[in-house]
């Protein structure tokens, strides 16, 4: 016995050799059975038996007659019921729900619901119309009697339907109860349906009209936003100037006395993005002087390059001998020179810009649309100053906002870079 158990285990089916797992897991079941020689679908897998047919007997189903509670009318139907619930109501009458209209009686309609615009008979039509479509105010307008009774629009009903809403419930509400009075503002209804009516009837024409001035709202705050943003540089780079200098005549006025270790590491707040922040050697080993000369990695080529030619044309060297003076001194000269880089930089761009601004003031002065420009002197460059009078201030903003493109980066350089060599040649003086 033994002996067959184990020859009938070993009797197992290799998968052939360059066959998928998938393709052979095809050929034979869990059970490891032949393949079926037609196609079945005897196999479980993931689909399961829909209905469970057992020896019970069947529900006996039976055609009855039925009424819908919903219906007023006493129709008679029939249809195909379980025997077991005859004489039940319909399930479906449940999902009749009618809106609560209002009653008055003719005592609160002479006391408080007349209106000379509106008679008894009209305001009662109109709210048995209200109980019959279930407030749907559109059907109630299409079925409203014109012909008897004056021609209304559905704002027109209501306004009247609501206002009695509202007076029924101020009436019938007992003192000191918080009411939820429905409140319809026609004269807002009709304003949006007339608004509504006006742009569906816009032409091609206004509808590209309006896109084209949409686009130019945005340029117009992104142009802001970029101009903001360029004052906030500009001005975080006129403090780290006033800073530096601030703290270079401290340092010279100040003996040169041992102070405690707390006073020395309290320095003046210096905005991050003047001159070089070269960092700080702490580790603990041997370090050379020359790695504290190094420039950081956040100053671009570009400032680089131009650093180095300043330092030519000042006749200083480029690798000095690293003693601790030295090093100190040439990294605070470094600092200085680029923080004048980027303070020349700025002043060309506000330079190139208040142009670009005086031709775009000029050109709509000759059109006539604004009042001519006052010129109040000159500067040394023999460039003419604006001047403009005071009520004419609020103008200029608004024109400087919408008149001209957007000025790009790149414009911005490429006019600007006659201004920076200038700058570069003479960086000894400042602007």
């Amino acid at each position: 016995q033994k002996k067959s158990k184990k020859s009938s285990e070993t009797l197992t089916f290799k998968r052939p050799e360059g066959m998928h797992r998938e393709v052979y897991a095809l050929l034979y079941s869990d059970k490891k059975d032949a393949p079926p020689l037609l196609p079945s679908d005897t196999t479980q897998g993931y689909r399961t038996v829909k209905a469970k047919l057992g020896s019970k007997k069947v529900r006996p189903w039976k055609w009855m007659p039925f009424t819908n509670p919903a219906r007023k009318d006493g129709a008679m139907f029939y249809h195909w019921r379980r025997a077991a619930e005859e004489g039940k109501d319909y399930p479906f009458a449940r999902f009749n729900k009618t809106v609560q209209v209002p009653v008055y009686s003719e005592q609160e309609y002479q006391m408080y619901l007349h209106d000379d615009a509106w008679t008894k008979a009209e305001t009662d039509h109109l709210f048995d119309l209200a109980r019959r479509f279930d407030l749907r105010f559109v059907v109630i307008h299409d079925r409203y009697d014109h012909q008897q009774f004056k021609k209304r629009s559905v704002e027109d009903l209501k306004e009247r339907y609501y206002h009695i809403c509202a007076k029924l419930a101020n009436i019938r509400a007992a003192p000191g109860t918080d009411l939820k009075i429905p409140v319809f503002d026609a004269g807002h209804e009709r304003r949006r349906k007339e608004q509504l009516e006006r742009l569906y009837n816009r032409t091609p024409e206004q509808v590209a009209e309006e896109e084209y001035l949409i686009q130019e709202l945005r340029k117009i705050e992104t142009r802001k936003k970029e101009r903001e943003k360029r004052t906030q540089d500009l001005q975080k780079l006129i403090t780290a100037a006033d800073t530096t200098t601030e703290q270079r005549r401290a340092e010279r006025k100040a003996p040169k006395k041992k102070l405690p270790q707390k006073k020395e590491t309290e320095k003046p707040a210096v905005p991050e993005t003047a001159g070089i922040k070269f960092p700080d050697f702490k580790s603990a080993g041997v370090t050379l002087r020359s790695q504290r000369m190094k420039l950081p990695s956040s100053v671009g080529q570009k400032k680089i390059k131009a650093l180095e030619q300043m330092l030519m044309e000042l006749g200083v060297d480029l690798n000095p001998m690293p003693t601790e003076e030295i090093v100190q001194m040439f990294n605070e000269l470094r600092s200085d020179l680029v923080l004048l880089y980027e303070l020349k930089q700025a002043f060309a761009n506000c330079e190139y810009e208040l142009q670009m601004l005086r031709h775009r003031y000029e050109a709509l002065a000759k059109a006539g649309s604004i009042g001519p420009l006052s010129v109040e002197g000159a500067h040394a460059d023999g460039q003419t100053g604006l001047g403009i009078e005071e009520g004419k201030g609020d103008t200029k903003d608004q024109i400087i906002d919408v008149v001209g493109a957007p000025l790009t980066p790149n414009s911005v350089r490429r006019k600007v870079g006659g201004a920076e060599q200038g700058a570069l040649r003479s960086p000894t003086q400042m602007p």
